[in-house]
């Protein structure tokens, strides 16, 4: 675990369950700066590792979702590590600057995930390290065209910013949402790559007026009203990639063999995820938000689980959670908080048609008597 961030005790800062602050005093306000790329997010507690060695693109490519073999020199992608069942173990943030590939990760995988990384490298010209005490990252909505409020590392000559590729359907990619007002496009969400002995200095700026800061449920607010998956967040030990919609920026349909693609593939083809994602509208007249694991219930029954809640700037209570394929969209759902049921409305992410794209006909029984048509 990161040591705790110089930001923490910057004025008005509340910790969070790690080393950042959750919030600077003003809820509102900090998300609107954010909205505006006018504010960054310490995201210090979080991990990094480095894969270095020529390698090391090839080796991720065959060992992850996307297509990283020809990632080019400051590009930015996103990949899953899955069981062999397609159950997702990892979700890695990646970019590449030519002479290393930098991994941006969960505090809670860092350790296992570059401990696995290592244990694969066999033969290969591929070296491992988890370098998270030696790097940070700040996050920051970044609108097109426009400078990153703090300057990047560049130890090879190439920034280090990380594009959220959530933005747009990534080639090879598949998106189940409907096209027609996904939230994506306004979240244009960066990761700014640091030594982590420039916190100090963020933090002195920050003090000083020069830098406005937001705290972490700002970027939280933000990501579930966007739909996008966080690893933290919505995935537990049955998630594949299906039901979050994350086929859309972290897995390539068409790229080589990898572990767990024969449960992308049939999924994605022939079946239907047995979960999907939603955003729930939640009733704001308690002032109660769910936390993550609160059951979502319908006539009585549980039929799904809270990943994600907060309070958005705009739309008031809003989570995002994983329920039944088969839930009807328009059935009527309730949260329970703390003995209270909160009123929910959701809104569809994932469809309950999600999947069975190839449209297979199908087939009669072996020995069925087939009749002639009238």
């Amino acid at each position: 675990m990161p040591d705790i961030s110089p930001l923490l005790a910057l004025p008005g800062a509340v910790a969070g369950a790690g080393t950042t602050a959750d919030h600077y005093g003003d809820l509102v306000a900090e998300q609107r700066m954010l909205a505006a790329g006018r504010a960054i997010v310490d995201l210090s507690d979080r991990g990094v590792i480095t894969v270095t060695g020529p390698d090391r693109l090839t080796w991720l490519d065959s060992l992850t979702s996307q297509s990283l073999a020809t990632l080019d020199a400051g590009q930015s992608a996103e990949t899953l590590l899955l069981d062999p069942n397609g159950r997702l173990e990892h979700s890695i943030r990646i970019i590449d600057d030519g002479v290393t590939a930098w991994l941006l990760v969960e505090a809670s995988q860092t350790a296992a995930l570059a401990a696995w990384l290592d244990r694969m490298r066999f033969m290969l010209r591929v070296e491992v390290a988890d370098v998270s005490q030696q790097w940070a990252t700040l996050g920051q909505l970044l609108p097109v065209g426009s400078p990153p409020l703090v300057e990047p590392a560049a130890p090879n000559g190439v920034p280090l910013v990380w594009h959220d590729p959530w933005s747009a359907v990534q080639v090879g990619g598949w998106q189940y949402a409907a096209e027609d007002g996904h939230p994506a496009a306004e979240f244009p969400a960066v990761e700014i790559l640091v030594e982590r002995d420039r916190l100090a200095e963020v933090g002195v700026a920050a003090r000083a007026g020069e830098l406005p800061v937001a705290g972490a449920l700002a970027l939280e607010a933000l990501r579930i009203a966007a739909w996008r998956p966080r690893f933290g967040g919505e995935v537990d030990d049955r998630t594949i990639p299906h039901e979050l919609d994350w086929l859309r920026s972290a897995v390539h349909l068409s790229k080589g063999c990898y572990r767990g693609q024969e449960t992308v593939a049939k999924v994605h083809n022939l079946g239907h995820p047995p979960r999907r994602l939603v955003m729930l509208h939640l009733d704001g007249s308690d002032a109660l938000l769910p936390g993550h694991g609160a059951p979502v219930l319908h006539e009585g029954a549980a039929v799904g689980t809270i990943t994600s809640s907060a309070r958005h700037h705009e739309l008031g209570p809003i989570a995002l959670a994983v329920v039944k394929r088969s839930l009807d969209p328009a059935a009527a759902l309730v949260v329970e908080v703390d003995g209270v049921a909160i009123a929910a409305a959701q809104q569809v992410i994932v469809p309950t048609d999600a999947g069975a794209t190839a449209g297979v006909p199908r087939l009669p029984r072996l020995g069925a008597v087939q009749r002639p048509q009238a």
